[in-house]
This record gives structure tokens, sequence and C-alpha cells, in this order.
């Protein structure tokens, strides 16, 4: 077993890692990146075939790899997005080590020991850029279904062709849950959603994408302390999607469509599946829907504008509230139940209740301990294609201040 010494160590050859390897480099400071895979690895095996970013084009705006292609209004489909970033790594000839993974991060004597199945690293600082999508969430009654159905995860769910022949249940209707409903829905398969407190928005309004009133708005600039409470921070994206262009996407759209709208899954039992009232979840949608419009309203106040959107009416369906499995034909499941953090791996005491990193601005409670691409590390946008630049320099600053 062989055991190496390094300066900075960073963990991840995502968005975040990557990132924050292009400031280091700009600062001449030594480190190294290890990925488990591949670079942009959660891109390539965690997305499905026909995936394709939520987010425009022109709000790619990482370090030195800001989209400067031919449609910033599209989506780029997900090999474009591996392929982007990939180019991006190799522009700056980030020293990326693939296929290293990181079994165990302990403490080495006022340094980091960081083991291998190879060997062992030292490091004098470690970040920690795991990425946001770490261990998927499955809810307690996950476990009462029958064997004979099938169980994916979204990130192995692939393409309607994967899934045996039958209904599909898809639990879970954040921006994921949506996509994958319509999906199967135009695959021919009957679809029941399970429907959770998910936002919603119009996808263009006053001329402008989803994202733009996001960003201008504010309301990507967030940070934790503007939550009602550390649990806010699992609340999705506002529902809509990137295909053809960039389109609505959420409960009204898909139940005009033909889905079968559900309230929250809320357990099994003799081979029934149960789900609490689904207008319920819905006007709970509608009201986080309402705290957006208010975000974009007062923009347009400040500047002038005509506001871009008024809520429709209530959106009442007379939904079930049980299903039958074997009546249904009921063969799948895809859950799509979000990400937990997962830092099992990470032998130090710098997590709080929830698992989320305790940290301000990527510094840890650790001296020479840093995490990047988490959740509202720093604001609402912190782990996104928009968001990671700006965290990254404030970091890679950091790093550069503490080796002082």
């Amino acid at each position: 077993m062989s055991r190496e010494e390094v300066d900075v160590a960073i963990i991840g050859a995502g968005q975040a890692g990557l990132s924050t390897s292009w400031y280091l480099t700009q600062a001449g400071v030594e480190h190294v990146v290890l990925e488990s895979g591949r670079v942009a690895e959660t891109w390539r095996s965690r997305r499905w075939d026909s995936f394709c970013l939520v987010t425009p084009n022109w709000s790619v705006m990482l370090p030195g790899a800001t989209y400067d292609g031919p449609d910033p209004e599209g989506f780029m489909p997900r090999d474009a997005i591996v392929e982007h970033i990939e180019g991006w790594a190799a522009g700056f000839a980030a020293p990326v080590q693939t296929h290293r993974t990181i079994a165990s991060l302990e403490p080495d004597g006022g340094r980091f020991r960081l083991a291998t199945p190879t060997g062992t690293l030292r490091a004098r600082s470690v970040v920690v850029a795991s990425g946001g999508y770490q261990r998927p969430h499955l809810p307690p009654a996950a476990k009462d279904l029958p064997p004979s159905v099938t169980q994916v995860l979204a990130e192995h769910y692939g393409n309607p062709d994967r899934l045996p022949p039958g209904a599909v249940l898809v639990v879970g209707s954040g921006q994921t849950g949506c996509q994958l409903a319509e999906e199967l829905h135009h695959a021919g398969r009957r679809v029941v959603l399970a429907c959770g407190r998910a936002p919603w928005a119009p996808r263009r309004m006053g001329g402008h994408d989803l994202v733009w009133w996001l960003i201008e708005s504010g309301f990507a600039n967030r940070t934790q302390a503007d939550l009602p409470s550390p649990a806010a921070r699992l609340l999705s994206n506002p529902q809509a999607s990137g295909h053809d262009g960039g389109r609505d996407l959420h409960y009204r759209t898909l139940h005009e469509l033909g889905v079968e709208l559900v309230g929250r899954f809320s357990g099994v039992a003799d081979g029934k599946l149960h789900f609490t009232a689904l207008n319920e979840v819905v006007a709970a949608g509608d009201q986080l829907a309402g705290t957006l419009k208010k975000w974009f309203d007062a923009l347009c106040d400040r500047q002038g504008l005509p506001h871009p959107w008024e809520l429709p009416p209530p959106f009442q369906v007379d939904a079930r509230t049980e299903l039958d499995l074997e009546r249904e034909g009921i063969t799948s499941v895809v859950w799509t139940t979000g990400y937990r953090p997962d830092y099992d791996w990470v032998h130090f005491p710098v997590f709080d209740d929830m698992g989320y990193p305790l940290q301000v601005e990527g510094r840890s409670t650790v001296k020479g301990l840093y995490f990047a691409g988490i959740h509202f590390q720093r604001k609402a946008r912190s782990a996104t294609l928009y968001g990671v630049k700006e965290d990254a320099e404030v970091l890679a600053g950091h790093i550069v201040e503490d080796r002082k």
C-alpha cells in the first residue's frame, strides 16, 4: 500500500470540486482532485437517458467556462453537459485523479489522512466536494411493498423500457418526478404520480426565463438565515421542464395530459397503497408558488414593470386516497423522493442534526477542512451551475488566507 503526501486534496470532480480547483490553480496553490469515478460522474450516472438541464444554457456560469454556444436559451442534454465539464477540466489541466474512492477521512497529527483502496494520502487541507446528491431518500414504508413490485431509484431509472410492463407509480413530484411521469405517459404507460409540497412557476414570464426571475429577484440569493427552519433546505426547486426548448410542467399540466395525481404516499397495507388528500398538497404547492410571485412582483415594483404572472384559481381534483396494487396493475414504483447528506466516511464532528456540514462560507469548524457544493453553503444558489462559481472563489480565497 502506497502513502502519498499532498498539500490540498479536493474530493470530487463535479462542478463544485472543479470550480475550487480552477481558483486554486489561478492562485498557484498545489492540489489534487480525487474522484471516485470519472469527471462529472454524477451527471453521467445519476441522470436518466433523456435528461436535460432545467436551467437555461446561459446560466452555466462555471469559472473559465461560461456557456458561449449558439443556443443560450436552450437546455443542454446530459451528454452535452458532461462534454462541457470535461472540456473545461482539460482546458485548465485540472489535476484530477479518477477512480480514487475515499473510504475514510480522519485526523492525522494536525493533518488529514485519506484512505483509498490503493493506499493512504496525507493532506494539509481537504475540500469535501462530493456533491449535493449523495444518499437517495426513501420513506420507511418502501420496505412494505410486495416483492412482486419492481422498485427503482430515479438515478437508476434510465428509460421506460427498463421497467417491466404495467402501470407505474412515481413517488415524488419535484422536477425529476414530474419529468419521469410525463415521459412514462408518453411511452404509453398508465402513470400515477404521488405528489408532495412542490412549488411551481411558469417557465417564461415577461420575456424572461424562470431562472432569470429567480436570480434577478434575489430569491436565489436567500441564505439559510432567511429560511423558516433548517428543514426548509429540503424544499424542491420549482416544477418546470427544459425539454422542447423549455416549458411548463406541473400538477395542472400533468393532470390535463392524463397522468393520475394522488396525494403524498403514506404507506402500504394489505396490498393497497395509501395517500394523503391531494388537494391539500396542491394547495401547499400553490402557496409556495405565491411566495415566488411575491419576490417576482417586488422586482417589478422596483423596476416599474407590470407583474408578469397571476396565480390561477385553486386546483381541485377528486383524487383517490387508496389504490389496490394488483387491481391497478402497478408493477413498478419509481422513487424520486430527494436526497440526504451522506458523510459517514468523514470522521470529524462537524455536522448538524440533519447531517449537513457545520460551515461558514465553506470553512468547517475544523481548521483546514472545507466543504463545497452543498445546499445553502452560502445561498440558495450555492449548488447550482449559476451559483457554484461565486462560492468557489470565496472558498479558494479562504484556503489561500488560511495557509498563511
